[in-house]
């Protein structure tokens, strides 16, 4: 739900592609799999244009793997995750959503201390673990692998070799660092799909204005 406030990495998905298709996001701040298997089929049908969708991702983790004796009400196990997952991808795949369009993101790391702070502030516990959250990722990347999607493996790639707490704003959500980090990466992942889209409609200096109709009709 955040990726198209200021900076947000949906919201520089869709300026990257403004005039060659629409970037439409339908992520639900809090969600986790299980809510969203049962509404995907309210998002996306077949009479919403399957056919001109040019790619679908699939972010799910941060709250699924929030931990059962603490946040029982986000919490999923790891195996339903997966397999909710699964469904999601098959349920693309009946209304012509093909798995190469399909692309996986694992959740983020969280960096415990920071998120620590957030949940004492609120009178809780710390409700999340990063090795746990791994466990989801290395989930998802194994979901990609077995259904035949493509995969990003934020979860990893935001650890290798740095320090990953400047790209969370408060130990879990993005910052503005993460998300042009996660903007960077999905866009590595999507540029051979959706670069050699055709623009829509023609540059305003190639429009006839003696005849306008011939550019625009």
């Amino acid at each position: 739900q955040f990726s198209f406030q200021e900076n947000g990495w949906g919201a520089s998905l869709a300026e990257r592609l403004v005039r060659k298709c629409d970037v439409v996001n339908r992520g639900l701040s809090g969600y986790n799999t299980r809510w969203a298997k049962l509404i995907l089929p309210r998002l996306i049908s077949k009479s919403t244009g399957a056919e001109s969708t040019v790619a679908v991702t699939i972010f799910f983790g941060a709250n699924d793997s929030a931990l059962k004796d603490l946040n029982p009400k986000q919490h999923v196990p790891l195996e339903e995750y997966a397999a909710n997952l699964k469904s999601m991808i098959q349920y693309l795949k009946s209304v012509d959503v093909t798995e190469d369009r399909i692309l996986l993101i694992t959740p983020p790391p969280l960096q415990e201390s920071a998120w620590e702070k957030e949940c004492l502030a609120k009178g809780d516990k710390l409700n999340r673990r990063n090795a746990t959250t791994g466990e989801y990722a290395q989930a998802c990347v194994q979901v990609a692998r077995d259904c035949g999607t493509d995969v990003l493996d934020l979860w990893t790639l935001m650890q290798k070799n740095q320090d990953f707490s400047s790209y969370l704003s408060d130990g879990l959500h993005l910052s503005t660092k993460g998300n042009s980090f996660l903007a960077a990466q999905l866009w590595s992942h999507l540029e051979n799909k959706l670069s050699a889209l055709p623009s829509l409609l023609p540059y305003w200096r190639d429009v006839d204005h003696t005849n306008p109709e011939a550019s625009l009709l």
